[in-house]
């Protein structure tokens, strides 16, 4: 029973250890910003995002990111632009509770994939880039409509995300899968934990 009872604790201390390790990626992504000549940059948060539902699973992985957001919302300068509750009514904020969907989607289709193969992966991510794209945009839109005050027909806010955001996080599906895929096999041969 003790015996059990030890293996139980063993994998409950192992999972938290690698949620807040996944918390951890997450906020550190937002501050590693690559710049784009003659644009903007992006992050390499939404990897990391991505990375989380695969490693932990749907539901630690969302719980991961949704600690990481609470814990810029409780005034932790771990957001891209600072923390704070006031986060809250910047219109991309959207992202951010997208990030928290995408993990657990993420995490939900490579179980019911029972992921093994690059392609599983990589339709994992793109599952997760869609439901991260599709709360972010309908928030900045409502944001920007409703609060800010700024009439804003939808399709100026998604051609916002060209030629930069999307087109990059398409990149880091693509860079999710591939070390997905690898970070697994090494997960399922040291780490003997199903999540």
């Amino acid at each position: 029973m003790s015996e059990i009872t030890s293996s139980k604790r063993k994998i409950s201390v192992l999972s938290l250890t690698l949620a807040a390790l996944f918390t951890a990626l997450v906020a550190v992504g937002a501050f590693i910003q690559i710049p784009v000549p003659y644009m903007d940059y992006f992050t390499l948060q939404f990897l990391f995002v991505v990375l989380s539902g695969m490693m932990l699973g749907p539901k630690l992985g969302a719980v991961s990111v949704a600690v990481y957001v609470l814990i810029g919302l409780c005034g932790v300068p771990i957001f891209a632009a600072g923390g704070g509750i006031a986060y809250v009514v910047r219109p991309s904020f959207g992202y951010l509770l997208g990030f928290i969907v995408a993990s657990f989607a993420v995490g939900f289709i490579c179980k019911k994939l029972k992921a093994s193969k690059y392609w599983h992966y990589l339709l994992a991510a793109l599952g997760g880039f869609a439901v991260t794209y599709a709360i972010g945009l309908l928030y900045k839109y409502l944001m920007l409509n409703l609060y800010v005050g700024e009439p804003t027909p939808f399709w100026v806010v998604l051609a916002s995300c060209f030629p930069l955001d999307m087109p990059g996080d398409l990149l880091l599906c693509a860079l999710a899968a591939f070390l997905g895929q690898r970070l697994q096999k090494i997960r399922k041969r040291y780490i003997k934990v199903e999540y």
